[in-house]
Formats: structure tokens, sequence, C-alpha cells
């Protein structure tokens, strides 16, 4: 098979936490697929024989590709036709299926707050050969949030708008990097938290090139309650080769306003997957959480009005960071601060894991 470079996808959901989901640039040769995302561009590689369920849909004038690896479903969609004969033929080559389907009048919002958006559960694409880091990756799952550190009525839900935050299952991470594209939501939602928190785009450790990505990260279910007018809460732990590495990132994410800058740029992140329009959202602000324990914790809460509801959602962001570890907690709730001494509690639960891992500097 003749190797194929396709440009101008977005995929949902990420492969890795707060990752980009555009722009992606898809290649595929006789070994594998595989994903260039962002405006520093990520590399992930997976072979084929690592793929199955390959479906390719088109609708319109647009197109969307779908596969599962590990146990995760991927989608990426592009919104011309271009490449479309020859991702026919690459789908087919390898098993999958060709459709076409009608559009539909316009995306239905399910009960509460869940919406339709990215499949969620399993292990995810980057779990790779061999035994080398078993440990790391299951402190990284050990410190993710369980559905017994919530209030009882809270249960599992396999789809949330907290997809668009959180990469599903667990990932060994590997990375390349090449030229950043000059435009895209990405690089647009990147300037708007850098210039928030007054940090050099060349020396932000959040979107910036600065930033190392971690070795393993686990992420947990997606949970729900009708509790505080809908409520939907899920997290990623991410494990890092050094805790220096965690304690530069720690460096920048104490500069102030931190909490306010991130909730924002998150809640940009969701809104403009949701519309497909690039959006940015203004007027969130701090939140520190109250804590039992002492630690590292930064938090914001961002407003957010979505397309399919007339309902207004708060989105409540919160990082705790210690020796390895970077937890990065997430709610979407219909009342705040109603909900606030909940997230309290689970921040201290993040807090009392990463201080019973293991710290010693590297």
């Amino acid at each position: 098979m003749s190797a194929l470079r396709s440009e101008g996808w977005s995929v949902r959901p990420s492969f890795v936490a707060h990752g980009p989901t555009a722009p992606v640039t898809l290649l595929a040769d006789d070994q594998g697929l595989t994903q260039l995302a962002g405006v520093y561009p990520v590399a992930w590689q997976t072979p084929w024989e690592e793929i199955s369920q390959l479906e390719l849909v088109r609708r319109g004038r647009a197109m969307w590709l779908s596969a599962t690896i590990g146990a995760t479903r991927y989608q990426w969609r592009r919104r011309d036709l271009d490449d479309f004969e020859d991702l026919r033929a690459l789908v087919l080559a390898h098993g999958g299926v060709v459709g076409r389907r009608r559009r539909r009048a316009g995306v239905a919002a399910v009960a509460s707050v869940v919406l339709l958006a990215s499949v969620a559960g399993g292990v995810a694409a980057f779990v790779t050969g061999g035994t080398g880091g078993v440990n790391e990756l299951r402190a990284a799952q050990h410190a993710d949030l369980r559905l017994a550190d919530l209030p009882a009525g809270w249960t599992t839900v396999p789809t949330s708008i907290l997809g668009f935050l959180f990469p599903a299952g667990s990932q060994r991470v590997s990375t390349t990097t090449t030229a950043p594209p000059a435009h895209s939501t990405w690089a647009t939602i990147s300037a708007q938290f850098q210039r928030c928190l007054g940090v050099r785009a060349a020396a932000d450790r959040v979107y910036g090139p600065a930033g190392q990505l971690p070795d393993y990260q686990a992420t947990s279910p997606f949970f729900s309650s009708s509790s505080y007018g809908g409520a939907q809460v899920a997290m990623t732990a991410q494990y890092y080769a050094t805790t220096t590495m965690v304690r530069r990132d720690v460096a920048e994410m104490s500069r102030p306003g931190f909490g306010a800058c991130f909730a924002a740029s998150q809640a940009s992140i969701v809104l403009s997957e949701l519309t497909g329009v690039n959006t940015q959202v203004s007027g969130a602000r701090d939140w520190q959480p109250t804590t039992l324990l002492h630690g590292w914790a930064r938090g914001g809460v961002a407003s957010v009005e979505l397309p399919t509801l007339s309902t207004r959602l708060h989105l409540v962001v919160v990082v705790v960071a210690g020796g390895h570890y970077e937890l990065t907690l997430a709610a979407v709730v219909g009342r705040w601060p109603q909900s606030q001494s909940l997230l309290d509690t689970l921040v201290d639960t993040l807090k009392a894991r990463v201080s019973s891992s293991s710290s010693a500097a590297v």
C-alpha cells in the first residue's frame, strides 16, 4: 500500500489529557496509522493489528473515520471530501466498512447535563508491548477517581461532555514533534491562555512547546448524578518520569490567575468542539479548594452556555500535583457554588493519593 497523508481533521476523544483535538493529520502506510495532532504536533503511531472496526462515513460534503484502538473508539472528522477515495480504499483493504448517512436535523441533548460526546472506557491506544512501566501505569490508575469516592446516587455513564477534555482509558504516551501549523483553533485557545496568564508562548508548559508529556496517564470513568441541578465529574492521573518535571509545571501553574485562565481555556475547547466554531470563553474565576490535607492544588470555574441546552452550566477544573503526579479533576454542574463542598472532598481524596505515593526527587 502506498503511503497516505491526509490533513485537516479533528479527533475525539483526545489521545492525551488536555491534548489537542485539532488540527490533525493522518498518515498511513503498510505498518500502521499515525496521528499528528496539535499546534506543536504530537505523533501517535498504532500498528494495523491493534486497530479494529474501521469505518468511513460520508455525510453530505463531510466525512468521518472511526476506529477502535484497545477498548477506545476514536472518531476523526473532516469538513470536506478530499482524500475520500484514497481513504475508502485504505479502509476496505483493512477489513473496514464504508457508508453514507443522511445529515441529522440537529444534536439532541439527553437528560440533565449529559451530552453526546466521546466514547469512554477501557484501555486506550498506547499501552505498548513489554512489561516496562507496569508499576508506573498502575500507580496512575490507583490515583484515579472511583465510584466509591462519590456519594450514594452517583453512577457511571458511557458518554460525557468531559470527553472533549479527557482521553479514555489508560495510555503509555509516545511523542515526537514537528513544525506547528500556522493557524488552528488550538493555536487560538493556546494564545488565549498565554495572554491570560502572562506567559510567553515559547515558555508555556501547559499548552506551549516548553511542556513535557507524562510517561503514563489513566482517565477515570465519567460519573453522573442528578444532584446540584445535574452534575458530571471525571479526571485524568498523569505519571511523570521525574519530580523535577512536575515541579516546573507547578511553578507555572502557581502564577496568579492560573485557575481562571485554565478553566476558560478548557471551556473554550468544549464549546469549540461542540459547535465547530472557534469560541473563546471569558469571565472565568479562580477557585481555591478548601481541604484538610496539605498539598498543592489550583482550580477555576467558567460559566458556559451549551448549544443544546437552555441552562447555563459551570465547568470546574482543578489540578492537584506533587511527586511524580499531576491529577486533573473536572466537573460540569448546574448549580455553583452549592456543589463546592463535594469538590472540596474530592480534592482532599486526590491530595491523599498524591502524598501517599513516592515523591523522592529525581
